[in-house]
């Protein structure tokens, strides 16, 4: 929930503004005719429910149930608002239907200022939705079911304009209720569940046609398809929304004509299946609305019919958590992800591009769903001799030791750490790209890539059964020039979540280390491909490819050269 917060914006006051222009037109009026117009005041929008039920009323017992509306105030994005405002409720037309109590946020006053009127200061908004405070609302006594009234809202601060809201209250009508269904919550891969949907409506009248909402993770499938049902896929999820017509009538219990299947596929790993039902139409829970058949959809049409006995009754509720459940799934499964490099040649002063990163194998996705953290990092040492012009957007540098750098620190770093997304497909992966300028040209400059935790405390991956292939090299002016070379043996396997660096031989005629230069965020690719290459180099490739040659060719040379001189001296030469 976001709170109302004091911001550092300036505030808008419009007496300031008409007295800045007063002094500006007694001063030199022929300058004012030719003066920018003046900017429309900033506008903040209330808003809440459409429509609210409410439970009949009834005597005795605990007193009338409530309902709860929410009303919010939406501010502009990128400006804070920081004088006070006040919202006034006109609640005259709800006279007769509804009795209307306040639970303000933290930092709001809300009080009774006339009969039929209420009024909740404050001080500051944020941008972005706020709340101002919950109408708790009760059916009022001699109310009838099917009465309906409204509550308008408006608002006023200075300098800022209020965008009104109205909401409807109406006594009595459908509670539908979905029933929590008993599921293996630790499947195998491809292992099939049954999913009878069930829900009772514990309401004061039928609902007029239904919304049921199917929501599974990528690890998760439902094999049918109905004719009636809206399917779309994302990253991550599956949704289908089935309209299902028919009057649902109130303290009757529902189930679906034949149950779907939930199936757990070979890619399951940590996943939920969301289940909710809600009456088609306008002012349904969370805006569902009838679906419609996507396009080309063929089969069945999904239909409720009376359950064939009734399910234990319970107290009716009219709270929207009823309408609908999750279920979340631990399956064992594994998921291998398999770190690539790259190789490169070039003169010093060069700039190439390293292109680096880590594929998903599988068989599983891997999706942080609930807490949305990173599932994984990618961690890369540059090579000794270069350094990075351009990072990918998102990563972090670090210093050698895989510790924060200095405060205020702008240049290029020595390592480098890229979160991952919280979800990675069985087919994905982690595609980054960095531009390296070659400062020195050291024979066999090795970088170290590592795929690894999150975090370095927890620098394993739990779920990777070959954490041999979770490393991989960027080699700079190497001899054999080969792609995607091969992880090292030795310190800086990725257990330690550390990666190692080869020790470089420098060649004769290389420039010195350059320092500086600033980092610049190039672009990260999460793709599906996950491949490695070669490194490509800005510039000409044929004159860097001739200036290998003759570094090559000078060193052999050298070595020819000393060795004939040792061997004439042998000799007395």
């Amino acid at each position: 929930m976001t709170r109302f917060l004091p911001r550092t914006a300036p505030p808008i006051r419009a007496g300031g503004l008409v007295a800045a222009t007063a002094l500006l037109l007694a001063a030199a009026p022929h300058t004012v005719a030719s003066a920018a117009p003046t900017a429309a005041a900033p506008v903040v929008a209330l808003g809440g429910p459409a429509q609210t039920a409410l439970h009949p009323y009834a005597e005795g017992g605990d007193g009338p149930k409530r309902s709860t509306a929410r009303i919010t105030v939406t501010g502009a994005d990128d400006t804070a608002y920081e004088g006070g405002f006040t919202v006034t409720f006109d609640l005259t037309g709800a006279a007769g239907i509804a009795d209307v109590a306040f639970e303000p946020e933290a930092g709001i006053e809300c009080a009774a200022t006339a009969p039929g009127s209420a009024t909740c200061t404050g001080h500051g908004i944020s941008p972005g939705r706020s709340t101002v405070t919950d109408l708790l609302l009760t059916a009022a006594k001699g109310s009838e079911p099917g009465g309906t009234g409204t509550i308008r809202v408006t608002g006023e601060a200075e300098g800022t304009a209020f965008t009104p809201f109205t909401t409807e209250v109406t006594v009595g009508g459908p509670d539908l209720v979905m029933h929590r269904l008993p599921f293996d919550h630790e499947p195998v891969p491809g292992q099939k569940q049954q999913a009878p949907i069930t829900f009772t409506n514990r309401g004061s009248r039928a609902a007029d046609g239904v919304v049921l909402t199917l929501r599974h993770s990528r690890g998760l499938d439902i094999p049918q398809r109905y004719s009636n049902c809206a399917y779309t896929t994302d990253e991550a999820w599956t949704t289908a929304r089935c309209t299902v017509e028919g009057a649902f009538e109130a303290g009757a219990t529902y189930t679906l004509a034949a149950p779907l299947t939930l199936k757990t596929t070979d890619r399951a790993y940590r996943d939920i299946f969301g289940y909710g039902i809600h009456e088609a139409g306008a002012g349904t829970v969370r805006g569902a609305t009838a679906a419609r058949a996507t396009r080309g959809t063929t089969g069945e049409v999904l239909r409720a019919v009376p359950a064939p006995k009734p399910m234990a009754a319970r107290a009716l509720d009219l709270e929207p958590g009823d309408n609908e459940h999750e279920a979340d799934f631990r399956t064992e499964n594994t998921a291998d992800f398999v770190a690539y490099g790259d190789t490169a040649s070039g003169r010093a002063g060069a700039t190439v591009t390293a292109r680096l990163g880590f594929r998903n194998d599988g068989p599983a996705w891997i999706g942080h769903l609930r807490s949305g953290e990173s599932v994984a990092a990618v961690d890369f040492t540059v090579p000794q001799g270069a350094t990075v012009t351009s990072a990918p957007e998102g990563c972090r540098g670090v210093s050698a030791e895989g510790t924060a750098l200095p405060s205020g620190w702008t240049g290029p770093a020595p390592r480098y750490v890229c979160p991952t997304p919280a979800t990675v497909r069985d087919d994905g992966g982690l595609d980054l790209s960095f531009g390296l300028r070659i400062d020195k040209v050291l024979l066999g400059a090795v970088g170290r890539v590592v795929v690894r935790g999150p975090e370095p405390r927890a620098a394993g991956l739990p779920f990777d059964p070959e954490p041999g292939n979770n490393t991989a090299r960027v080699v700079l002016n190497g001899e054999s020039g080969g792609p995607s070379p091969a992880p090292s043996d030795g310190p800086g396997d990725g257990a330690s979540g550390t990666p190692g660096s080869a020790t470089p031989t420098p060649t004769t005629g290389g420039a010195g280390a350059g320092a500086g230069g600033t980092v610049a965020p190039g672009a990260a690719q999460n793709t599906a491909t996950g491949n490695g290459g070669s490194l490509a180099a800005t510039g000409s490739s044929t004159a860097m490819a001739a200036s290998g040659l003759a570094v090559t060719a000078l060193t052999a040379g050298l070595v020819l050269f000393t060795a004939a001189r040792r061997r004439r001296r042998a000799c007395g030469l």
